[in-house]
């Protein structure tokens, strides 16, 4: 499997990235993958290329390149739960920076490069998010709206922009949910908004799960919850993106 180490120019300087894709010569649809608010580590690597394999060029840009490149704090192989507090208390300042008007420029910027790449065939492409990213990745499909043909977000405050953000999405959306980030009477809610706006989604709880359940990295990791997370996602960018 072809990766890359990129830098993509943005607004603000350059954001160093991953991409994974085919060695097959040929040109196939595109997908933004946002990382979680660790970053761009081994296992995120892992997942790009898994979903390369099944036949995407995969972006990953580091979010936080205005701090430095990838990876912009020192991180365990392990993030357990003894050293979750002293992490957050390093990322917390960085994703508190990363505003909105950041994260739309960026966007920009992110989708600009991955359409322009020779690997990256014509048409629209996708976007999945993991944690924080899983609201970037709604805004930056928002923020697309002829560009974006799907949408993915797992365990993210997908609902923090409220329904201003889901009235602008054209993109069909898929929302992985840990038990532990909502509760059914949310889950109704925050359906009952999409709705509303006219969005076409599926939106799940992941039973037995808690937040950051996709990440074999942390204690949060559920096996059979990434699997089914998986199993999710791939008939989703098959639907979505012709020609792939």
């Amino acid at each position: 499997m072809p990766t890359k180490t990129l830098h993509i120019p943005t607004a603000d300087g350059q954001a160093d990235a991953f991409a994974a894709f085919p060695d097959s010569g040929e040109r196939h649809s595109g997908v933004l993958m946002y990382a979680d608010g660790f970053g761009i580590r081994p296992v995120l690597r892992a997942m790009a290329r898994e979903l390369a394999g099944h036949g995407y060029y995969v972006l990953v840009p580091n979010l936080f390149y205005r701090h430095g490149p990838a990876p912009v704090i020192d991180l365990p192989e392990h993030i357990g739960e003894e050293v979750r507090p002293a992490v957050f208390a390093q990322l917390m300042p960085l994703i508190e920076a990363h505003t909105t008007e950041r994260v739309l420029s960026d966007a920009d910027a992110y989708l600009r490069f991955l359409t322009a790449q020779p690997e990256v065939s014509p048409g629209p492409v996708a976007v999945t998010g993991y944690c924080v990213g899983g609201l970037l990745a709604m805004r930056t499909a928002a923020a697309h709206p002829g560009q974006v043909a799907a949408v993915a977000a797992f365990h993210g405050p997908v609902g923090a922009d409220g329904p201003d953000l889901f009235s602008k999405l054209t993109a069909q959306v898929y929302l992985g949910h840990a038990e532990g980030d909502m509760t059914p009477e949310a889950l109704g809610e925050l359906n009952q908004a999409l709705d509303a706006a006219g969005v076409g989604y599926t939106s799940e709880i992941y039973p037995g799960t808690i937040h950051g359940f996709t990440m074999s990295d942390t204690d949060a990791f559920n096996a059979a919850a990434l699997q089914r997370h998986w199993d999710r996602l791939f008939p989703l960018l098959d639907r979505t993106l012709a020609g792939r």
